[in-house]
């Protein structure tokens, strides 16, 4: 995942990077009354529909975890991890940086560059190159979910 899929997202919904909860959900629940698979006859479209219906699904449910509200809200609890806990093991995996940490406490950081991600595994403490090249700078999200969902 990078900021192009997040922009691609945005694109899909028509949706501005201030949507707010209330917003995308509005614009969600339009987009799948739209393109629902059983308003359409014939296979060909019907299949059509699922694949759109699909995305419009997962790019409301990311957007929704890097939205403003869903940031504030969990803010208090991201900010003492990252201040506080160690990190355990970190990683890069399509376009994303994954780091999950002592606290058991796991993000995933978007638009993280790969010259940047050498830089954090060949610096003397990762954790220190993190706090003041990648927390602050990057989008995120908690992986918790995630990690425990696959």
């Amino acid at each position: 995942m990078n900021t192009k899929t997040i922009a691609g997202y945005r694109e899909l919904l028509n949706v501005t990077k201030t949507a707010t909860l209330k917003e995308l959900k509005t614009i969600y629940r339009n987009s799948i009354k739209e393109c629902h698979p059983d308003k359409f006859v014939g296979a060909d479209a019907n299949e059509q529909a699922e694949v759109q219906s699909t995305a419009i699904i997962e790019a409301y449910h990311f957007l929704v975890s890097i939205a403003p509200e869903t940031q504030e809200k969990v803010r208090e609890s991201y900010e003492s991890t990252v201040k506080n806990s160690g990190i355990l093991e970190f990683y890069m995996e399509k376009g994303a940086l994954y780091i999950s940490f002592l606290d058991g406490s796991k993000f995933e950081y978007f638009g993280v560059p790969k010259n940047t991600y050498v830089k954090m595994v060949n610096a003397e403490s990762p954790a220190r190159f993190a706090r003041r090249h990648i927390y602050t700078n990057f989008i995120y999200r908690s992986a918790n979910k995630l990690v425990a969902a696959e």
